[in-house]
């Protein structure tokens, strides 16, 4: 059965991407904690991040890696969370996004909805981020 990630994956759900490669993708959350808020997904359908194989885990840190580097770089907040919880989507997905306090790790403060133009400013400052730091041949155009 395919996830609501495997949609926006294949292109049948909109998603706003930052990073695309052949293992893995990076698009804005929807309910996002905070602004650059990104999922960290594998493109094959794995639920659970304990049946991921090493590999597959070590790929998502790098990217997650690389996405944090990047928010931390346009929005400078104190710290960067990265959180994989996997209760929402029955498909492995790294959260990574801005955090000032413990506070921002609850997903009760969840953004209930965003603004479509605010949103897209926000995915080009992280794809514009991503390429200064030599990520662009995975930065989707």
């Amino acid at each position: 059965m395919s996830t609501v990630f495997s949609k926006i994956i294949d292109g049948d759900l909109p998603g706003r991407f930052v990073w695309a490669d052949d293992t893995a993708v990076a698009f804005l959350s929807i309910n996002p904690l905070g602004p650059g808020h990104t999922l960290v997904v594998p493109r094959a359908e794995i639920d659970k991040w304990v049946d991921a194989e090493p590999a597959l885990l070590t790929h998502l840190m790098s990217v997650s890696h690389a996405v944090g580097a990047a928010i931390a770089s346009v929005w400078q907040p104190p710290r960067v969370g990265l959180m994989v919880a996997g209760f929402e989507v029955p498909h492995l997905h790294v959260h990574v996004f801005p955090a000032s306090d413990m506070a921002a790790f609850d997903f009760a403060n969840a953004a209930p909805s965003v603004d479509a133009a605010e949103q897209d400013e926000i995915r080009d400052a992280l794809r514009a981020a991503l390429r200064d730091a030599g990520h662009g041949a995975n930065v989707p155009d």
